[in-house]
């Protein structure tokens, strides 16, 4: 029986600004190596001779990532699901379970942007999982806690239920210090890491005892799900219907089946800066730097440049993030506390908390290297084969200079490839289109003029990605 990976990239990873925005959160951002955390945690498992394709369960925003994050490390997914809207992880693995019943098949649960380093134990743990899961069990892991932690769940174990597994006494909310402190004192509780494994149609047995109403919702949208390109689009009037609970709450926390792995395995969850820092190497003064970074004196850090040279000196215990658009800082006491000003920012109706500057689509990427009242300047990739759709706009002009590769532009149906240092202008209401013909990434500058410039205002015509 072949085990498959359900990956959870839903979240948006608000402790981890400025880097993890809505649009680009933490799970499809290399904050480690340079492998993104979905790439991370599907290579990890890859190898194993009973891992078969990946189900990917995502919202519609980064739906072109994920397939292009699969691409680059050529893994093709069983299937990659959009969620219409976040409903927490309940419904997700609702909708991966009613894909894959039938097929004699495990689901190993995984969240998209966690960090295990002890891959030898992990895959010890779940081989101990598979023996509960035969069982008619549902399996979660529970992590040895290294330390007292109040930003996690916590599992306290019952009786032994099979060799290396034992049944949920009970579920803990995140507590106290002190309370941790005594969790971590005792040997019975563990962390609560959000990963499971088990049959689908067992999870969806209990699934339809505790939270029929789950059940009913998602059964239509997957019934009445639909193709477009490689993704699978659930319904989403069906969907709506669907409580948002997590599964936890949904089944884990009521069922008679819950049965905990203990495990060793190097996990975190990288909720936050600190945790990590904690996980990547270190210098000799405790320091994490990454990018083009200046240290002198500085103890107990971390400090990352993404875009311009940051120095740091005298200081300890610090958080230095720098971005084009955004820098914190922070004491590493007041870590939790980021997700604040993300609050702060949709509060004030910025955007910071959202988008990055650099864009992403399925065709490449583009940034804004500069906005006036009446004027924008990008600067453009589009990869080799790729185009952009066919538009319009109704309220600027564009003046696009190539920097390097072969650019193929239509404008008013009148079709011609441009060279590095050539260039052309695209009038106020023409129709047109950009693309990349040749082997090699096509990058330009596009100055924008006009009125209005905000990205709404596009009519397409035609697009080669499906989108209205």
């Amino acid at each position: 029986m072949k085990i498959v990976p359900v990956l959870l990239s839903g979240g948006s990873g608000t402790r981890l600004w400025p880097l993890s925005r809505a649009v680009l959160p933490k799970q499809l951002l290399p904050l480690i190596t340079n492998k993104t955390m979905l790439q991370e945690t599907l290579l990890r498992i890859s190898r194993w001779a009973t891992v078969t394709n990946p189900v990917v369960v995502c919202g519609n925003d980064h739906r072109f990532l994920v397939a292009e994050q699969l691409r680059e490390i050529a893994l093709s997914p069983n299937s990659i699901i959009l969620e219409p809207a976040p409903k927490n992880t309940a419904p997700a693995i609702a909708a991966a379970a009613l894909q894959l019943q039938g097929q004699d098949v495990y689901m190993l649960v995984l969240p998209a942007d966690h960090v295990i380093r002890d891959l030898q134990s992990f895959e010890h743990a779940v081989q101990t999982a598979l023996t509960a899961a035969d069982q008619g069990n549902l399996v979660t892991f529970g992590i040895k806690p290294a330390h007292p932690e109040t930003g996690y769940g916590y599992i306290k174990l019952g009786v032994e239920s099979a060799p290396g597994s034992y049944k949920v006494n009970r579920f803990v909310e995140k507590p106290d210090l002190a309370t941790a402190t005594e969790y971590v004192a005792s040997g019975e509780f563990f962390w609560n890491s959000g990963m499971f494994l088990f049959k689908p149609e067992t999870f969806l047995k209990q699934l339809e005892i505790h939270a029929p109403e789950i059940t009913a919702a998602v059964s239509k949208a997957v019934n009445n799900s639909y193709k477009d390109l490689d993704f699978v689009r659930l319904e989403e009037s069906s969907f709506a219907e669907s409580p948002s609970l997590s599964i936890d709450y949904a089944v884990m926390e009521k069922t008679d089946h819950a049965v905990v792995v203990p495990a060793d395995i190097g996990w975190s969850d990288v909720g936050s800066w600190t945790s990590l820092q904690e996980v990547q190497e270190q210098d000799a003064n405790g320091n994490v730097a990454r990018g083009d970074v200046y240290l002198k004196n500085v103890e107990n850090s971390l400090v990352r440049s993404e875009d311009r040279f940051v120095a740091a000196i005298g200081v300890r215990d610090l958080i230095v993030v720098e971005t084009s658009d955004a820098v914190l800082v922070a004491s590493k006491d007041a870590a939790q506390d980021v997700k604040e000003v993300v609050e702060y920012l949709k509060l004030n109706q910025r955007s910071e908390h959202k988008i990055h500057p650099r864009a992403y689509r399925p065709w490449g990427w583009y940034e804004s290297i500069d906005l006036g009242e009446r004027h924008q300047v990008k600067r453009i990739m589009v990869k080799p084969g790729e185009k952009l759709s066919l538009q319009m706009h109704h309220h600027r002009a564009e003046h696009w200079v190539v920097v390097s590769g072969s650019a193929m532009i239509t404008v008013d149906g009148n079709t011609k490839l441009f060279s590095e240092n050539q260039s052309t202008y695209i009038p106020i209401g023409s129709t047109h289109r950009l693309e990349n013909p040749g082997k090699l990434p096509l990058h330009l500058i596009e100055v924008q003029s006009g009125s209005y410039l905000g990205e709404d205002d596009i009519v397409r015509y035609e697009d080669t990605y499906g989108r209205s």
